[in-house]
């Protein structure tokens, strides 16, 4: 299966609906792919939290609009980062949308872990609370966001209910690249399973961003990996691997320590 992650470059001057226009023609020149993925918050973007009320949408606003019709277009399953959603009693969510090739909203995932410590996300947006898997072609998705990278018991509750893949859009900043690169590798190394975390490109919020979206295979190998700028990066994914990697080192068999 060909993945393709658009590492889309989100700047603050660029009009929400323009790049809402872009993001969509990039996606339906991803035809002949299996999934096309895109970063998160990358209407608003993640650090421009002044923006997160009035960029906010319901799940069938238009960002959805747009991307099921770019998904059925292209004919691929797409995870189409995350909106900030407003649900309707008015609390805020950093969810994650994901379509089937026929413009079918197939899966929604509302970020558990949110960033900010006392400002920002997590005290404008609500937490999510569910672990969320999604069938793709061949494999089992698990999907995460930006910061619950850095919380292995989600990678591994996910694990636990049959991911065989990681499906991870960010707004990771540039100054903590290192981090980004390292824990992507652990988790698909602890967990024997592929990553695949896009990030934006470009500056918002006065944040510049990471970009380097990666994809990791079961053994920890880097796949592929984007530079800094706004480019899509493809690889080629290989279910099987998965199985494979896990019967010739099946460590996951010998865990001690289980969450209920």
């Amino acid at each position: 299966m060909r993945a393709s992650l658009i590492q889309l470059g989100v700047r603050d001057e660029e009009p929400v609906a323009a790049r809402r226009e872009r993001a969509a023609a990039l996606v339906r020149a991803q035809r002949g792919a299996g999934l096309v993925v895109l970063p998160e918050l990358w209407t608003v973007g993640a650090f421009a939290f002044d923006r997160f009320a009035d960029g906010a949408e319901p799940l069938d606003g238009p960002t959805a609009a747009a991307m099921s019709a770019a998904a059925r277009d292209a004919a691929v399953w797409l995870h189409a980062g995350s909106v900030v959603e407003r649900d309707a009693a008015g609390a805020l969510y950093n969810t994650s949308l994901v379509f089937s090739p026929d413009g079918a909203l197939a899966a929604t995932y509302r970020k558990i872990h949110r960033f900010g410590f006392d400002r920002g996300e997590a005290v404008l947006m609500s937490a999510g609370t569910e672990p969320v898997t999604v069938g793709l072609p061949g494999l089992t998705a698990g999907l995460a966001t930006c910061y619950d990278l850095r919380f292995p018991e989600l990678f591994r509750a996910l694990t636990d209910v049959g991911a065989h893949a990681f499906v991870l859009p960010a707004g990771w900043p540039e100054r903590r690249r290192e981090h980004w690169t390292l824990l992507a590798r652990a988790r698909a190394v602890e967990n024997q399973a592929y990553v695949l975390a896009c990030g934006t490109a470009g500056t918002h919020g006065g944040t510049p961003q990471a970009g380097h979206s990666i994809v990791v295979g079961p053994w920890g190998e880097v796949i592929a990996e984007a530079g800094p700028d706004e480019e899509v990066l493809t690889a080629e994914i290989d279910p099987a691997a998965v199985a494979r990697t896990r019967e010739e080192f099946p460590a996951l068999k010998d865990r001690v320590l289980k969450h209920p």
